[in-house]
């Protein structure tokens, strides 16, 4: 427990709540007006992990996705296409076979949504999910061992999955609607990077709260001061309730203002979502779009 306190004190984890929601609404007043308009739209589009993550999905709903990514440029030349596609592990080989884009495959493993199973499971399903094709692994963190204390298991299971992704980008989700502060959340950050995520992604989507500008804050704090001690370049990703293009926007700036125009790509930075495509796509043209 003592290393992981040296950490956490390394990282400045000790946050008050109301400070960062103080902080957040500053930043936005100042700073959204001029990150809203159509050529952050575009960008933002660029950067959607188009996702599908429903009980019901079928194989042709999936297919369907995947032809309306393949034929996206044929409708929008001048924009630039998503980031990725995201499923689950089942239909990561329904997408390798139709898509035709190189763009990334994403897929949930180790147990989503609740990570609640062996982590002999989650590696298996997460080494399955890279041999059909996956080129990006989206996994939760195991939450109650984190809120219990349990930091050592937590990041021996995220660096045991990590081994499982080979080549393939990890994602470690948070769920930070689920850690209740902004200590947790900056917590958790750490400790995902020290297990070496590639990326770190707030929420499943899957319950109440998901992501929020404080914790889009918090994270891109924590993935700054990693950079500034090691070097290394976390990607983020906001996940979950990022529906309307405001919601993008104001994501979008506190990741400029916090991380810097370096991170405004989609090798660093994405968005899980599933409605967000389409409303880009109605306030970039002015008329209303239902593509995806």
């Amino acid at each position: 427990m003592e290393r992981f306190d040296e950490l956490f004190k390394k990282y400045n984890c000790e946050l008050q709540d109301d400070q960062v929601k103080k902080e957040v609404e500053q930043m936005l007043a100042d700073h959204f007006a001029e990150n809203n308009n159509s050529e952050v739209y575009a960008t933002c589009l660029s950067l959607i992990d188009l996702t599908s993550l429903n009980g019901t999905d079928t194989e042709k709903q999936i297919v369907d996705m995947t032809q309306k990514v393949n034929e996206f440029k044929t409708h929008f030349p001048s924009l630039p296409n998503v980031g990725a596609i995201c499923v689950y592990p089942s239909m990561v080989p329904v997408v390798k076979k139709n898509l035709i884009p190189k763009i990334g495959i994403a897929s949930v493993a180790a147990g989503f949504p609740a990570s609640q199973t062996f982590i002999e499971v989650k590696i298996a399903e997460t080494s399955m999910a890279v041999m059909e094709g996956a080129s990006e692994i989206d996994v939760v963190i195991s939450i109650g061992k984190f809120l219990s204390g349990q930091y050592e298991e937590v990041r021996e299971e995220l660096q045991e999955i990590k081994a499982a992704c080979r080549g393939s980008h990890l994602k470690v989700i948070i769920e930070s609607g689920a850690l209740l502060s902004a200590t947790n959340i900056k917590k958790a950050s750490v400790l995902s990077m020290s297990a070496g995520a590639d990326f770190i992604k707030t929420s499943t989507g899957k319950i109440p709260v998901a992501a929020t500008p404080e914790a889009t804050y918090i994270m891109c704090s924590a993935i700054r001061e990693w950079h500034e001690h090691t070097g290394e370049k976390i990607g983020y990703k906001p996940a979950g309730g990022i529906v309307t293009t405001e919601d993008a926007v104001k994501h979008y700036t506190i990741v400029k203002e916090v991380l810097g125009e370096e991170w405004l790509n989609n090798k660093l930075f994405r968005i899980g979502a599933s409605r967000l495509a389409n409303n880009l796509l109605s306030d970039i043209t002015g008329k209303e779009v239902k593509y995806f």
